[in-house]
């Protein structure tokens, strides 16, 4: 790797993207890197191109970003870090644009989808784009004041928007949960017995009766928290189950070795994906 991959972390879509926002907040020295696709980002880091890529894994409206749960698995890169990012979406269109004149609103499915009622209330015609930033960007180079894009705050300042109205999602508790990928990984020492950590791991169980069942067990009677536990096929078989896992604990410690080891003797297969130190934002989320 150059040194001057040694700055650079991917991220999927524009300049101007939540993802980019991410990448600054966490990284403010390093150079957000935008890539066409998910794979595009994971080839980076993995290529040597980039350093880290920063990449959105769940949100608390849509759910879970599906590519990453396929991708992350069969790359070699691993988790280091994560970041939650809360979402807000701004109405945002040529400048001295005034609002009686927009007519069609461009953006993601999925900020189209998180805004319904915001653009349905306002007469306008919703237009998928690829990506937040993406329509942004779409409607400076179209210089049509009809036309406005629903995106963060950051792509109205890189493609000289006007924001007409901030704040515009249906509902406030819009958050999306980021992991920080790199190809070498990194496990942090604890620093202390109360200190967060999660570990994130990959596992199929064996073709036996109970075998989800008896594999779950060891965690139960080790009091280690898993906070999430998703299932998805692989193959393109449906008797081909994965399960993707996240759990309050350090592969050191004496009750996760215990519960892994249980784990192991009911799995074919089980690979650790990541260990890092959890955001604050889960420690207020918690209440703790």
């Amino acid at each position: 790797m150059n040194d001057d991959a040694r700055t650079l972390i991917a991220f999927q879509g524009e300049p101007g993207a939540n993802s980019d926002t991410a990448c600054r907040n966490m990284y403010p020295a390093m150079t957000p890197m935008p890539c066409p696709t998910f794979e595009d980002a994971f080839t980076a880091v993995d290529r040597g191109e980039a350093s880290l890529a920063m990449i959105p894994i769940e949100n608390t409206i849509a759910g879970r970003v599906a590519d990453i749960h396929h991708l992350l698995p069969e790359s070699d890169l691993h988790i280091v870090g994560e970041y939650f990012l809360p979402i807000h979406f701004h109405l945002m269109a040529l400048p001295g644009t005034d609002r009686s004149a927009i007519r069609t609103v461009h953006s993601h499915i999925h900020a189209l989808g998180q805004c319904r009622k915001y653009v349905r209330a306002n007469g306008w015609e919703g237009i998928i784009a690829g990506d937040t930033a993406g329509a942004a960007k779409k409607v400076a180079e179209a210089a049509d004041p009809s036309m406005a894009a629903l995106a963060p705050e950051l792509a109205a300042q890189l493609y000289g928007l006007d924001i007409v109205e901030r704040d515009v999602e249906d509902q406030s508790n819009n958050i999306t949960r980021f992991v920080v990928l790199s190809k070498a990984p990194f496990i942090p020492a604890r620093r202390s017995e109360d200190e967060l950590i999660i570990t994130t791991f990959v596992f199929r169980v064996r073709n036996i009766p109970a075998a989800l069942y008896k594999a779950m067990g060891g965690f139960a009677t080790n009091s280690v928290n898993m906070t999430k536990l998703e299932s998805y096929q692989i193959g393109g078989l449906f008797v081909a189950t994965q399960f993707y896992a996240d759990i309050e604990g350090h592969p050191d410690d004496a009750n996760v070795k215990l519960a892994f080891e249980e784990l192991n003797f009911f799995s074919d297969h089980f690979r650790v994906v990541g260990v890092y130190r959890g955001s604050d934002v889960r420690k207020t989320n918690s209440g703790s």
